[in-house]
C-alpha cells in the first residue's frame, strides 16, 4: 500500500490550455505534476501493478466552491507520471472525499492492490 501527502491539484478547468489547434497541459498543471514527481521520487517507489483501489482525501486551500471531481484527472495523471503505477487504467475503484480547507491545501492519497 502507498500513502502519500501531495499538494492540492489544479482543477480540470485550469489543467488544459488550447494553443492554436493543440491542447496542452497548462503551466499550473505542469508545476503540479513536477511537484508530485519529485515527492514520489524521494519515496523511491516500485510501480504498483495489477488492479488498484485509490482513496483520495482533498483539503482545499480556501472556502471557494469547488467540485471534487475536477481534481481527479490532474492527480491521477501526475501519480502515473511519477511512477506510482504504470497506467491509470489500472484503477478499478476510486473513492474521493472533500474535507474542510487547510492553508495551502493538500491531498492525501492511498493506493492499494486489489
Amino acid at each position: 500500500m502507498l500513502e502519500v501527502e501531495l499538494p492540492y491539484p489544479p482543477s480540470i478547468n485550469h489543467y488544459w490550455r488550447r494553443v492554436g489547434l493543440k491542447t496542452l497541459i497548462s503551466r499550473e498543471g505542469r508545476r503540479f505534476r513536477e511537484r508530485v514527481v519529485r515527492i514520489l521520487a524521494d519515496l523511491r517507489l516500485e510501480k504498483l501493478s495489477g488492479s488498484l483501489a485509490v482513496d483520495v482525501e482533498v483539503y482545499p486551500p480556501d472556502n471557494r466552491r469547488r467540485d471534487i471531481d475536477n481534481t481527479q484527472k490532474a492527480l491521477l495523471d501526475a501519480l502515473q507520471h511519477g511512477g506510482a503505477y504504470g497506467d491509470d487504467s489500472q484503477i478499478v475503484r476510486l473513492n474521493a472525499e472533500k474535507h474542510p480547507p487547510v492553508p495551502g491545501g493538500k491531498t492525501i492519497v492511498r493506493i492499494r492492490c486489489m
